[in-house]
């Protein structure tokens, strides 16, 4: 099977895939468990690579690899945080709702097909490893893979302190400024991103490999100019206003770095 005929078949699965997790949202209220759809997207595509590429075996694990580990691993802590969410939708889609009110099903309807393109878009990365026949594996793999390690562990790290932070009833309207959260406001987010940096480099080498700089390039534009940080802060200066503000002045926005003085 080529790989621009495998595309088309991703292409096919995750739109016909949003439309079902579509009906679900319209029918229990809440358009944000198509992050945990968007999230967990990942796992079947790159099953259906690695089935049907014919690519160096080795390499097609270690990919398969990282794509279904951070798949999985992100799709349980979103799978946590919609079932404990209270009111059942988030801010940002009832945001969405008030501003297409009369019009929510159309909307949506858009919205997650979207997200469908770009979770087949950002899959091309993994398509394109699959079908790189090299044999063995060359230092740009090596360290797209390494890379992979710190930035996995990083995000679960920055997830799981989020997590502990928020459970401790003492730390209610407070700012989280503990453990990766003190170098960083949005530990979590920067290592996403380094999530795709590293796939990037593990996926250089392949025939047409150098292309795969958009998918890091494209999470970095959304993180930082369009769904992550900016709504993110706006909501935290809502909530713990002078507090956060403090917390801004002191802490890097994005990359881990030491808290200025006054911290």
């Amino acid at each position: 099977m080529s790989p621009l005929f495998l595309l088309l078949i991703s292409l096919v699965c995750s739109s016909l895939f949003m439309v079902v997790v579509w009906n679900v949202a319209m029918r229990v209220g809440n358009a944000g468990i198509v992050e945990l759809a968007w999230a967990l997207g990942f796992t079947p595509l790159a099953l259906l690579y690695r089935i049907f590429g014919d690519g160096e075996p080795i390499r097609q694990n270690l990919i398969t690899l990282m794509v279904v580990a951070w798949s999985l691993r992100l799709g349980h802590h979103l799978w946590k945080r919609i079932k404990n969410c209270h009111p059942v939708e988030n801010e940002r889609y009832r945001e969405l709702r008030r501003g297409v009110s009369g019009h929510e099903g159309f909307f949506f309807f858009w919205y997650f097909q979207a997200q469908g393109l770009l979770l087949a878009l950002l899959s091309i990365p993994v398509l394109l490893s699959n079908f790189d026949s090299r044999i063995g594996l060359c230092s740009s793999d090596v360290l797209g893979f390494a890379l992979w390690l710190v930035a996995f562990s990083g995000e679960a790290l920055a997830d799981h302190q989020l997590d502990l932070f928020r459970k401790n009833p003492a730390n209610h309207g407070k700012v989280c400024s503990v453990g990766l959260w003190r170098y960083s406001r949005h530990p979590n987010y920067f290592f996403e991103w380094l999530v795709w940096v590293s796939i990037f480099l593990f996926v250089l080498p392949a025939p047409w490999g150098w292309t795969s700089l958009f998918a890091p390039a494209l999470m970095l534009f959304f993180l930082l100019g369009v769904s992550g940080v900016p709504y993110t802060e706006e909501l935290a200066l809502r909530s713990r206003g002078e507090a956060y503000r403090t917390y801004q002045r002191t802490t890097s926005s994005f990359i881990p770095w030491f808290p200025k003085k006054g911290s």
